[in-house]
Formats: C-alpha cells, structure tokens, sequence
C-alpha cells in the first residue's frame, strides 16, 4: 500500500512540477516589469506632486504595469528602427559615455546586451564540451566568440571564448577561454543543451544521427594527466 502511495505521488509530482516552476518563473518576470512601473509612478510623484491621486489609482490597478512596460519597450523598437531613432539613439548613447560614474556601467551592459541579442552576432551559437573543472572531466559549454585585446594578443591564435553554465542554474557560470583543439563541437542546439543543463542530465537531446559526423575526442583529453615532478 505504501509503495502504490508513493508511485502515486511521484506521478502527481511529475504533473505538477513542470507547471509550478512556470507559473513562478512568470510571476518572477511579472514582479520585475511591475518594479519597473512602480518607480516611474514615484518619478512621476515626486516631479508632479497635483497628480499622486492619480498615480495611487494606477498603482492598484492589477497587471497595469506588465502592460504599460511591455507597450513602452515595443514601441521603443519601433522608434529607433527608423533614421531619426537611430540618430536619437546615438546621441543618448554620447551623453551616456559621457557622465563619469555612468559610462563605465552603460557601456558594459550595452556591449554585453548587444552581443547576446544581436542577430549577427556568435554569442551562445554552439554548444561545445570542454574540459572543466580538470583534465579529464566534461562539461557543456556555450561558444561567446573569440578572444581580443591584450589576451588576444597574449595568447595567440587558435582561442575561443566560451561559458560554462552551472546546474540547474545556468544564469550564472564561468567564463573560460580554451584551445580550440581542446573543444567538441556538438551537433545538439543551444536550447537542447540547456535543458540537458537544467535537468542535471536527465532531460538527454536525441540521439545523433548517424550522418552527422562528429569531431573525435583531442589526443590531449585522452592522455590521463601527468604526475607533477617533485
């Protein structure tokens, strides 16, 4: 009887699961959009004080802010998809670069934003197995591109720049740059290696097909590591 009850409540686990962790991922989204329109109701309070008891009207209307935030960034798009939006664009990005304390944030995350979301972008295209965190054991990781600058410079050529998330989290992860012969290159997507990520390998993509040819495993990954000297 025991047995039967706990099958049964694995199975309904099973069902259930899936749909808590959306429904608290998209409350998580929600609550974000709904803090951003908050504190424009506070800016707009504070700047124009005759309008609070409007502004504590908006505030209890429920899912306002979801949509208002969501409108404000489409229609952002849409303004800056044109010549004149552009040309807006950069000026506020000049006055941003200017402002001392401001410029070194902004221009980070604009780097960074425009690398991830660019359609000509490299950022997260592949999804690689790299040695890590030794010799010997594999993780998947995330091809961002290749090195520049002054590790470009020292290390040379034949580098690439890759992400290694953590489990089951993959926001957050390791920045690696790796030997492109110490890379496999696999053939699943991004998405399928995400959730082989996420679900700590129990969620596995399908099985290659036999006319997808795969890189073999580097003679250096194959070799068992050195005994340091004494």
């Amino acid at each position: 009887m025991m047995i039967r009850l706990r099958q049964y409540f694995i199975t309904g686990l099973l069902v259930w699961l899936p749909m808590g962790v959306t429904v608290w991922v998209l409350l998580w989204l929600v609550g974000i959009l709904d803090s951003v329109f908050q504190g424009v109701l506070i800016a707009f309070e504070t700047m124009v004080p005759p309008l609070q008891p409007l502004a504590n009207q908006l505030r209890h209307i429920p899912g306002l802010g979801v949509i208002l935030v969501a409108i404000v960034i489409v229609g952002t798009g849409l303004f800056v998809a044109n010549m004149f939006g552009q040309w807006s664009l950069r000026q506020w990005d000049r006055l941003m670069t200017r402002i001392p304390v401001v410029r070194s944030i902004y221009s980070s995350v604009k780097q960074v934003s425009d690398t991830l979301f660019s359609g000509s972008g490299h950022a997260f295209s592949k999804a690689l197995l790299v040695q890590y965190p030794r010799q010997g054991a594999w993780t998947i990781a995330f091809l961002t591109g290749h090195p520049g600058g002054e590790v470009a410079a020292r290390l040379g050529e034949g580098y690439l720049s890759v992400y290694v998330p953590t489990t089951p989290n993959p926001t957050s992860g390791f920045f690696l740059v790796v030997p492109r012969a110490d890379v496999i290159e696999l053939a699943m997507s991004v998405d399928e290696a995400l959730k082989y990520v996420i679900s700590m390998g129990v969620v596995a993509p399908p099985p290659v097909r036999e006319s997808v040819a795969l890189p073999p495993v580097p003679a250096a990954a194959a070799q068992p590591a050195s005994s340091p000297d004494p």
